[in-house]
């Protein structure tokens, strides 16, 4: 059974797809990037600031779904420029203790709203 969880606490869609969508155990979590929910502005100020946004728009849907970063069990990383990968990597494993997932970082042309960091996940529920 497919479950749609949508939160308040993290961006709304900007397009035909939900923030997230349980089947059973499995939580798939939508491409995040840095819009501040409680203002719908993108936080772009540097890489570091935006990466952090991601992790908490994640973290958002993460609690509406009742799990955290720790059941996090694989992530994509999009980045308009690979240069940047240090510190997106640096703010990304801050996030984390242990047990860290599965993941894949790939340079992209471009993302929505022509963002610098786009993050999805998949987690246990």
């Amino acid at each position: 059974m497919k479950k749609i969880i949508e939160t308040s606490q993290a961006p709304a869609p900007i397009g035909p797809y939900s923030q997230a969508v349980q089947v059973g155990n499995l939580l798939y979590v939508s491409g995040q990037i840095a819009i501040v929910p409680a203002t719908g502005e993108l936080l772009l100020n540097t890489i570091e600031e935006e990466t952090h946004q991601v992790m908490k728009n994640i973290g958002a849907i993460l609690k509406e779904a009742n799990t955290d970063y720790s059941k996090i069990i694989k992530t994509s990383i999009f980045l308009k420029d690979m240069n940047d990968f240090a510190k997106v990597n640096g703010v990304y494993g801050g996030y984390f203790t242990s047990d860290f997932p599965a993941r894949e970082t790939v340079q992209v042309s471009a993302l929505p709203k022509f963002v610098n960091v786009e993050i999805t996940v998949i987690a246990m529920v």
